[in-house]
């Protein structure tokens, strides 16, 4: 064979060759280059969850200023924007979190910014219009879920007695996301808007030419200390005040932004009579807002969140003082501790009954207060609150945790930092459903009633023939009162003191 000479043969298969391994070191070199971001953007399917990636200087992030940066967010279901799965907006970032900002895995506050660096409404996730949000780490919940969870249950069992436009929405909704910084993986978080003016209809504050007039305010409790019981009047020009900060309108501290607060402290405090207690504790309070937060933190033992981590608003102090409680920070539920341990431990009443107004209201049942609990606490655990469904909502989302593969990549980024995590999420789960059945089954039986039934005939009896049904009081033929006696035929209140009744079979608050 001429040495000079190639079969044509094999010159196409060493040509073919050449070709492919060129073609696939092309393809390797380029998924290289990509950032784990753009990896898995060119990814996405229906099963992901949104990707949110930020870029920014993180050494410069710091939890006391904000720094500028970009925010993109990738949602294969277009739900901030119909037309692109992909949305990008210039932000600025600061961390945020009390003890957990000593954690590595840190929550972020979003605001997003245009181009000439003013505020920019978007609606992510079709969640509202807003510029402020808040990506959640979720640090110490070993299920990551325990806050959303919550508030999840709460948005259903209470909402604010007035009308707002974001349908008397009580609490926050968030989204599941995994967050990248600067294209590198950073985990899953929750993303989600914020208490603030705007969710709960507080007024503004109008400032004219001469005068500055407060309307809505927004007080949240920051530490252990914070209480309705006492104050000492300290500097009344700071931000925060007697355990309280100050959340709207933030940049005016003054006697008149915190004067509504000491009027409600003076009213709960321990030198007022009871009578005179009773007489104006409704002026100052919504009653079905109370109701709901004695159950709410009862049935999932929020056991960090009494007044710490709670909110006080009203809607316009110049038309009223009634105060309407929002709860925050609810990772210490469910049987878990501050510390991502478990807490294996059941609501007690002891905790509530030390604190006011609920020193009062409880042991003195004024009103009805605490057969209203009771009732409300029956009602709920036939159907919100029963078992069944609170295992549902924790499988919806560890469904999308496991579909999507975020909880494998959550597993591998921060199991051990600063909490084991199980590789399994249902074993985590387990301990969950298991603790609430356990804590469910506790609760019925403080309010005198089996897990399935009522043991004691809870509810007014006036002949021991009419008995609680599950539903209704089971009076529906005139109005009684608390203790079982009918005092009239019709269904009118009109001209009844103030308190409550059984009217056609349902509770009411005359007022």
């Amino acid at each position: 064979m001429n040495s000079k000479s190639i079969p044509y043969k094999f010159t196409l298969f060493f040509l073919t060759f050449a070709l492919g391994m060129c073609l696939l070191c092309e393809s390797a070199n380029g998924q290289e280059g990509k950032t784990q971001f753009e990896q898995m953007r060119s990814e996405l399917w229906s099963g992901s969850l949104p990707l949110v990636n930020l870029t920014v200087d993180i050494s410069t992030v710091n939890k006391e200023t904000f720094v500028n940066g970009e925010i993109e967010i990738v949602d294969y279901h277009k739900r901030t924007d119909s037309l692109s799965e992909s949305v990008k907006c210039l932000c600025q970032i600061r961390y945020r979190g009390g003890t957990s900002i000593a954690y590595e895995k840190k929550s972020f506050s979003i605001k997003l910014i245009d181009e000439a660096g003013e505020k920019l409404d978007v609606n992510m996730f079709g969640i509202r219009e807003e510029n402020s949000w808040i990506l959640d780490a979720m640090a110490i919940d070993r299920t990551r879920m325990r806050n959303r969870i919550c508030f999840d249950v709460w948005n259903e069992m209470s909402q604010t007695p007035y009308k707002t436009d974001y349908g008397n929405r009580n609490g926050t909704i968030g989204v599941y996301v995994e967050v990248f910084i600067n294209g590198d993986y950073h985990g899953l978080y929750c993303m989600s808007d914020k208490i603030d003016r705007k969710l709960l209809g507080l007024k503004k504050t109008k400032k004219e030419e001469n005068d500055t007039i407060i309307r809505g305010l927004l007080y949240k409790g920051i530490t252990n200390r914070t209480n309705l019981e006492s104050y000492v009047k300290n500097d009344v020009n700071s931000s925060t005040w007697n355990n309280w900060e100050l959340q709207y309108p933030s940049d005016l501290p003054s006697i008149d932004t915190w004067k509504p607060l000491m009027d409600l402290i003076d009213l709960n405090s321990k030198s007022v009579s009871e009578q005179a207690f009773r007489q104006q504790y409704q002026d100052y309070f919504y009653w079905e807002n109370l109701v709901d937060y004695i159950v709410f933190i009862s049935a999932l033992n929020v056991d960090d969140c009494l007044y710490k981590n709670a909110h006080l608003s009203v809607v316009n102090i110049n038309k009223g003082h009634r105060f309407l409680i929002t709860p925050w920070d609810l990772d210490m539920s469910l049987g878990g501790s501050w510390d991502g341990s478990y807490n294996d431990t059941f609501i007690t009443f002891d905790r509530i009954i030390k604190r006011l107004p609920f020193n009062k209201l409880i042991p003195n049942n004024i009103d009805g207060f605490m057969d209203n609990v009771k009732h409300t606490w029956l009602t709920l655990r036939s159907s919100l609150l029963l078992p069944e469904n609170i295992d549902a909502r924790l499988d919806k989302y560890s469904d999308a945790f496991l579909t999507s593969g975020a909880w494998e990549r959550e597993y591998n980024k921060w199991n051990g930092n600063p909490v084991p995590l199980k590789q399994s999420i249902t074993e985590e789960l387990d301990y969950v459903k298991d603790w609430y059945r356990r804590s469910y089954k506790f609760i019925c039986n403080e309010f005198g009633s089996e897990e399935m039934g009522i043991s004691d005939n809870f509810g007014p009896s006036n002949t021991g023939q009419d008995q609680w049904n599950g539903n209704e009081w089971g009076y529906a033929d005139g109005v009684y009162l608390m203790d079982g006696r009918k005092i009239r035929d019709s269904l009118d209140t009109d001209g009844l003191p103030s308190g409550a009744y059984i009217v056609g079979g349902k509770i009411v608050i005359v007022r």
